[in-house]
């Protein structure tokens, strides 16, 4: 099945949908679908009208993480295991994290709809967009190390900690255990749970605010957040400062007047450029 196939690319309204299309496996992870994910990144870095990316799932799981039928079988017929790093075949893996920091670098605000089971790498990638919304009924799992014996991955070392602390993210990922959306919530894992019948409704109230934003202040937003885990309160201080030197001249008299005025701002949809 081809990229094409396995990852759904929608315009609308401004508003890009990538859908993992594989609901007969729970939309697992394969070398297909996650090149999929990155053509889609790729089509919204070049299409300069979408202003909003969502991700999501086919069917009734979100992702299930890797497609494990594919890797429950050592690759006997290439030789991989006798051949040194230069001559193996690129990793999977490459494949795998490329797409996830397509996801993270995307050049508009990315919004999960977790419309079902979010398991190993489907989490991560669930972690990986910057407004992450569930479904009552969906569910938050860290298979890897209870279940396959290796250390989780998709960016769920990085994510879990610095949103849930030290004792959750151990506990997350030492024992595998299920955590509802709405535990999730509590954890601070993802922004919000809502019904199963409000999901699109809510996804679509989050679209609306986030494509009237600044795209270009939106972007550095995500990094002057991201940033603050590494950096000293003057540091960040000054970051902010970078940031403000391009956006004030560019947002804030709109933002001004359309406050004065009792509307909504109309910010350009011009994207982040450069450096802070």
């Amino acid at each position: 099945m081809s990229a094409e196939q396995v990852v759904l690319f929608e315009v609308k309204d401004e508003v890009a949908t990538i859908t993992l299309n594989r609901p007969d496996r729970l939309n697992a992870m394969s070398d297909e679908l996650m090149g999929g994910i990155s053509d889609a990144i790729e089509q919204v870095r070049n299409d300069h009208s979408v202003r909003v990316v969502v991700v999501t799932g086919n069917g009734r799981g979100f992702c299930a993480g890797a497609d494990l039928q594919q890797v429950a079988e050592p690759d006997t017929q290439s030789g991989a295991s006798d051949k040194t790093e230069a001559e193996r075949p690129k990793n999977k893996q490459d494949t795998f994290n490329q797409a996830l920091a397509d996801v993270m670098s995307c050049p508009v605000p990315t919004v999960a709809r977790v419309n079902g089971a979010a398991a190993g790498g489907g989490f991560g990638l669930a972690l990986a967009c910057d407004i992450t919304i569930a479904a009552e009924s969906a569910f938050f799992v860290a298979t890897f190390g209870p279940n396959l014996g290796i250390v989780p991955d998709m960016g769920t070392t990085w994510n879990v900690p610095l949103r849930a602390g030290r004792a959750r993210a151990l506990g997350i990922t030492l024992l595998g255990d299920r955590i509802a959306a709405a535990q999730a919530v509590d954890w601070g894992l993802i922004w919000s749970s809502v019904p199963d019948s409000e999901l699109d409704q809510e996804v679509g109230r989050v679209c609306e605010i986030l494509k009237a934003s600044s795209p270009d202040a939106s972007v550095r937003i995500r990094e002057t957040i991201n940033e603050s885990i590494h950096s000293t309160f003057e540091e960040q201080l000054a970051l902010e400062m970078r940031h403000q030197a391009v956006l004030i001249p560019k947002n804030m008299q709109e933002g001004a007047r359309a406050f004065i005025q009792k509307r909504r701002p109309k910010f350009d949809g011009s994207r982040k450029s450069g450096h802070a």
